[in-house]
């Protein structure tokens, strides 16, 4: 049964509903942890995504792809609950011509438009996107009996990554795996990102290749520098636990568009991403990280899948080159 009740004014995209499902139990996290306020904001930013797109695509007599739901729901889960929706409509509105309509629409942008919108946001309203967080919801009924939850007013309550940075303090896994942290609306239960990934490369919707380069990427740098005493890395179990990290690998990074089309430029992309994040984590002003780092992965995609296919069309033309010396 489709999750769009009417093809007239949608395009029908079975790989999109596959993915709004891995993001379900997700989004009732965020309404646990967070409260109601994190499905208003979805609401909110769902109707200013879906209205940006169809002013476009009416120009052409095109129908919204329901791609659209899919970049407002990814788009959503990375704010933090607190996001004023003002911002959070600018947001997606910016992300959604900029990050994909300019391009030609569908199937044409080179970014993310999710992490595009993303981004905006975050460099033109630092203080609402990085100092305005929610303490997470404990027990039952949680977050389904509020509308948000209480404000964190310390930084010993603040995100994990936040609090590594100004205490070296480090948040314990089975936190960070259940999500009962404050940080970002998708992005603090490690576990339940873990489940819709392999949700996704069950169903061949999302490449596990990339999935892997990024943490091979991530883990192998950061383990280096870990172990040689550089103080602003953390461990690498709480680096790929903390900090949106699983979910920019899940979610973000194996967007089919924006991401290589060969086997091989996806192992070497997620592996690009990976070790941009453990540099930006370490060194840069910016916290997480992983944002910025699938944006310059999204870059040099189509270079990397043109480098690739160049390599192999070489070493064929070798082989076969060696074939005809040998008759």
């Amino acid at each position: 049964m489709s999750l769009i009740n009417t093809k007239k004014y949608f395009t029908p995209q079975k790989m999109m509903r596959t993915v709004i499902i891995s993001l379900i139990p997700l989004i009732i996290s965020s309404i646990y942890f967070f409260g109601w306020r994190s499905f208003a904001l979805l609401l909110w930013v769902t109707i200013f995504g879906v209205a940006t797109e169809w002013i476009f695509e009416k120009k052409y007599g095109k129908k919204v792809s329901e791609a659209i739901f899919v970049t407002c729901i990814l788009y959503v889960l990375t704010l933090p609950a607190r996001t004023p929706f003002w911002i959070a409509s600018l947001g997606i509105i910016f992300g959604v011509v900029f990050g994909k309509e300019v391009f030609g629409g569908f199937g044409r942008n080179i970014f993310n438009p999710a992490l595009v919108a993303r981004a905006f946001v975050y460099v033109s309203f630092p203080e609402q996107l990085t100092i305005q967080w929610s303490k997470s919801a404990l027990g039952f009924p949680g977050g389904f009996g509020t509308y948000l939850t209480e404000n964190i007013d310390a930084i010993s309550q603040a995100t994990p990554m936040l609090v590594f940075r100004e205490t070296g303090q480090m948040a314990s896994s089975i936190k960070l795996l259940l999500g009962n942290v404050a940080g970002s609306l998708g992005e603090t239960s490690a576990i339940l990102i873990i489940l819709a990934g392999v949700y996704l490369i069950y169903k061949k919707v999302a490449a596990w290749q990339t999935m892997a380069g990024v943490i091979v990427g991530f883990t192998g740098l950061s383990s280096i520098l870990y172990f040689l005493g550089f103080a602003q890395v953390p461990n690498p179990i709480f680096g790929v636990l903390a900090g949106g990290f699983l979910f920019g690998t899940v979610f973000m990074a194996t967007d089919p568009i924006s991401s290589p089309k060969t086997k091989e430029g996806k192992w070497i992309y997620g592996i690009l991403i990976g070790i941009v994040t453990v540099i930006i984590r370490g060194y840069a002003l910016f916290a997480g990280g992983m944002m910025f780092a699938i944006l310059v992965g999204n870059t040099f995609a189509p270079i990397i899948d043109e480098g690739v296919n160049h390599y192999k069309k070489s070493k064929k033309g070798v082989k076969n080159k060696g074939k005809e010396v040998t008759v």
